[in-house]
């Protein structure tokens, strides 16, 4: 089981990194991601500082941890660039925090994400049919969420990802030790957002695909 969506105390999340792989050891997950909060301020701060970490976790442990980063509230124009460094200094998992109809972010962040090299558009709100052909074209993951708030479009981003064809992804993103659910309960919100059991199976196995070419 998997879970490409964490924060710890790098950004806003309450935890040390090596408490959250534990954590999510515990509840019976094998690989996540690190994904802390960053724009230019911190990004080379965080990719060092997440790189570092995941090289030196003991491969015995138990669970797999992907370098990883999530690029948030930034202007659309800097997408790119912030991508392709992260990209360029060691990050395997890219996660731009989208269009969430919970906070106020900069309309076309949606489409500017899809248009970097990005792994995962995180809880992307009411996205609109284009920009869902977009993420399908790019073969990139729209994000269904257990986080309050953000998971009120699940149901919409399920939806016209089945009339599009894209790929689906569940996350908790974690920021708190109650945020780390257990396997099941994240396939849950799959099924409350309408998926059934062969939804959930193909979204497992398109994981699969991409962990083997990350982590590779």
């Amino acid at each position: 089981m998997y879970n490409l969506h964490t924060h710890t105390l790098l950004s806003d999340g309450a935890l040390i990194p090596s408490e959250v792989a534990v954590r999510y050891l515990d509840k019976g997950y094998r690989v996540i991601a690190i994904t802390d909060h960053a724009d230019y301020c911190n990004i080379k701060l965080l990719t060092e500082a997440v790189v570092r970490f995941s090289s030196r976790w003991p491969k015995t442990s138990g669970i797999t941890i992907l370098p990883g980063i999530e690029l948030t509230h930034v202007p659309p124009e800097q997408f790119k660039p912030l991508a392709k460094y992260a990209r360029t200094h060691g990050i395997k998992v890219i996660v731009a925090h989208g269009e969430t109809t919970m906070e106020p972010v900069i309309e076309g962040t949606n489409r500017a994400a899809l248009m970097s090299d990005i792994d995962i558009l995180a809880h992307p709100g009411l996205i609109s049919d284009e920009d869902v052909a977009l993420a399908k074209k790019r073969n990139i993951f729209l994000e269904l969420t257990s986080r309050k708030g953000h998971s009120n479009t699940n149901s919409h981003v399920a939806k016209k990802a089945s009339e599009y064809g894209a790929k689906l992804i569940l996350s908790n993103d974690s920021h708190e030790p109650e945020d780390i659910i257990t396997p099941d309960e994240l396939a849950s919100v799959g099924i409350n957002a309408g998926l059934d059991k062969e939804n959930i199976d193909t979204i497992y196995k398109n994981i699969e695909v991409f962990l083997k070419m990350r982590r590779g």
